[in-house]
């Protein structure tokens, strides 16, 4: 039986108007000779010239004087090298030095696509007939590097959508904080990298580079997984870093310790690869917070650490209750930095402040992990796809650290023989937990499909579509990559599924779908199977 599919006539596009201003990086030479040409300038030449930029600038950014002086901050080893003394230098100066150091990034020029929907903690002023939600979107701009991004709006009581204005004054992240370690914790982490088969970190350093955590580092290495006695020899090699190290120290003072060892004559290549282990660990941990005069429209998460340095992918947002009843925003996603993947964790009460966290454990190496709304039987679960081709389903004390999964689903139809997957956190219903699936058949055409799980144990598949439940049409079909159409989360609103999803890789829509007919349709899908 085909289940009733309501497109909505709504469009979520690509703008390349929405910009934000990013760090210039540039070679040390380059970059002195810029620098040494700007301090040549006459001061009035300077002024006109940083005149002239923040009146072409000012109102494509929220504080574009700011910015330049965050980018010039960032050349302090620059002016060391050719000792030139910060101090003795105008702010017109230290801003245009700044500007030459700046560019813009079209942050969604290229695709606005993989959608995710929540329901919003507020509430306010809408009636008991429609619901706020916030909607999330991988955007892809030049180069392919993704981030993600946000839209907010109303759903009334048929499911149309009244979009709030869309800011065009972006915003990255005003503060990013780092870490604060703990040693014992930090050494077990490494310990369980080495352990970790497709755990292999991108080279952040080595003897000709400084550390970086942003662009410009030089490809991955590949390294064998460690045998037992090489395992060992790795771990009691952590040491000489790590007990230079107090019980509790910061990023920074572990950066410096790093920056240190990596001058040393002496060191070996084992040691290097030790401390790019250390380095992509810490990068990976972090927290960002976004101004408060910034409409969630504005917000842009743009990668910040090493090991997302080609995108950010795929958040799947969930609105989790934890057992006392306070509620926390999840999203999984993948991060990207040119040749591995690596999942990982975000959590947000306010969407402002998030903190950011790798996902670890044996089953983190692969795409598309979601997180069930709460916990089952007192552990997280989540359900992945560690083989690439099956629905697997795990369970931990922990919500960063997986290690054991169970299969669920096997690709059984003409339309998902290639793999499938879940396409968002399940859905919690009176018939059970309701999952939107991702399939792959023929001419590699992605559709989504609709599977029921048991509520108290949800390794038991009550039922699934036979067919799948939509399909790219003819409007859809063409885009960045054709007949490709795919979601990372829904919700229920006024006992409708709001889907939203994707059109080939380019722009996004959502559609819905009537919850008790799509429920009698898979549970009675599971009483013919058996039959």
């Amino acid at each position: 039986m085909q289940v009733a599919v309501t497109r909505k006539k709504y469009l979520f596009s690509p703008d390349p108007s929405r910009i934000i201003a990013r760090f210039l990086y540039l070679n040390d030479e380059r970059s002195a000779n810029i620098i040494r040409k700007v301090l040549a300038m006459p001061e009035q030449e300077v002024n006109i010239a940083i005149s002239q930029l923040l009146r072409r600038y000012s109102r494509r950014h929220r504080n574009i004087s700011r910015i330049f002086e965050k980018h010039f901050a960032r050349l302090a080893p620059i002016f060391d090298k050719i000792e030139v003394n910060e101090e003795d230098l105008s702010p017109s100066q230290k801003s245009l030095i700044g500007s030459y150091f700046t560019m813009e990034y079209s942050i969604e020029s290229a695709a606005f696509f993989n959608p995710s929907v929540i329901e919003d903690l507020d509430q306010s002023g809408t009636r008991s007939d429609e619901k706020r939600v916030i909607f999330s979107f991988r955007a892809t701009g030049e180069g392919h590097i993704s981030s993600i991004v946000f839209r907010t709006g109303i759903l009334d009581r048929n499911n149309n959508l009244s979009l709030e204005p869309v800011g065009k004054m972006l915003a990255e992240a005003d503060v990013i904080k780092r870490n604060f370690y703990d040693k014992k914790t930090f050494r077990e982490k490494l310990v369980e990298m080495s352990k970790a088969e497709n755990t292999v970190p991108p080279v952040i350093l080595d003897k000709d580079n400084a550390i970086s955590d942003h662009a410009n580092v030089i490809p991955p290495i590949v390294v064998d997984p460690p045998d037992a006695k090489k395992q060992t020899q790795q771990i009691a090699s952590y040491a000489f870093i790590l007990d230079k190290l107090g019980e509790n120290f910061t990023y920074g003072e572990l950066m410096k310790n790093l920056a240190i060892a990596i001058k040393n004559p002496d060191i070996s290549e084992d040691q290097i690869k030790i401390l790019n282990h250390m380095m992509w660990l810490a990068s990976s941990h972090y927290e960002i917070n976004f101004s408060i005069d910034s409409a969630i429209s504005e917000r842009v998460i743009f990668p910040v650490s090493a090991t997302e340095q080609k995108g950010i992918e795929d958040a799947r947002f969930v609105k989790f209750t934890d057992d006392n009843g306070n509620v926390t925003y999840y999203a999984t996603y993948t991060a990207y930095d040119g040749s591995s993947i690596l999942p990982k964790l975000i959590s947000t009460k306010d969407f402002y402040n998030f903190k950011i966290l790798p996902i670890n454990g044996q089953l983190a190496h692969d795409k598309g992990m979601a997180l069930f709304p709460r916990k089952i039987k007192g552990k997280y679960a989540m359900l992945c796809r560690i083989d690439g081709v099956n629905n697997y389903i795990a369970y931990s004390d922990s919500i960063n650290i997986w290690n054991d999964a169970k299969i669920i689903q096997r690709p059984k139809y003409s339309w998902d023989l290639v793999q499938m997957g879940n396409a968002g956190s399940p859905i919690e219903t009176e018939s059970g937990w309701l999952v939107i699936t991702h399939a792959v058949g023929p001419m590699r055409e992605y559709s989504l499909g609709a599977s029921l799980f048991d509520l108290e144990n949800p390794e038991i598949e009550i039922g699934r579509l036979n067919k799948p439940l939509m399909m790219s049409n003819e409007e859809e079909r063409e885009g960045y990559v054709p007949n490709v159409i795919y979601s990372c989360g829904s919700i229920i609103h006024n006992h409708d599924l709001i889907i939203p999803y994707a059109m080939s890789d380019h722009s996004s829509t959502y559609a819905t779908v009537n919850l008790k007919e799509l429920l009698n349709v898979l549970v009675t899908s599971g009483k013919t199977e058996k039959e």
